[in-house]
């Protein structure tokens, strides 16, 4: 069976189902209490969308021409520079905070990731979201 390739809608369709499971996500764990549980799952699904943001941003990319990209940082430095996200430092910590956790590890680790998920991550997200929305239209 022959796959299609990815292209740059497709994977921002895919990004943007992601994002609302991830606020319905949030929002099922701010009613009901924050536990490990729901933790695991804000960090799974969390962890789903910036791969698909990345994904979405390297075939926006691709499409223009562009490629050669060696990892999330380089991705997002380029899509800083192209106004695909608007807080550069926000998305670096972003990264930075997932090279850090690691379920192995200490649960403070855990519970800053989440937080910052909750609290900034999400409005990262929804901005890519508005910003990617209008350069494909």
């Amino acid at each position: 069976m022959k796959t299609l390739p990815l292209t740059c809608e497709k994977c921002f369709a895919d990004f943007q189902e992601a994002l609302e499971e991830l606020k319905s996500v949030i929002n099922n764990a701010k009613t009901k209490g924050l536990n490990a549980k729901s933790e695991a799952q804000i960090v799974r699904v969390f962890e789903l969308t910036h791969e698909l943001t990345l994904k979405t941003i390297t075939e926006f990319f691709r499409k223009q021409g562009h490629a050669g990209f060696t990892g999330s940082r380089d991705i997002t430095v380029e899509a800083f520079h192209d106004d695909l996200i608007d807080d550069g430092q926000g998305w670096m910590d972003m990264i930075i905070l997932r090279i850090k956790y690691n379920p192995i590890y200490p649960e403070n680790t855990q519970n800053e990731l989440v937080d910052r998920i909750i609290k900034q991550f999400v409005k990262l997200f929804e901005n890519f979201e508005r910003n990617m929305m209008k350069r494909l239209s």
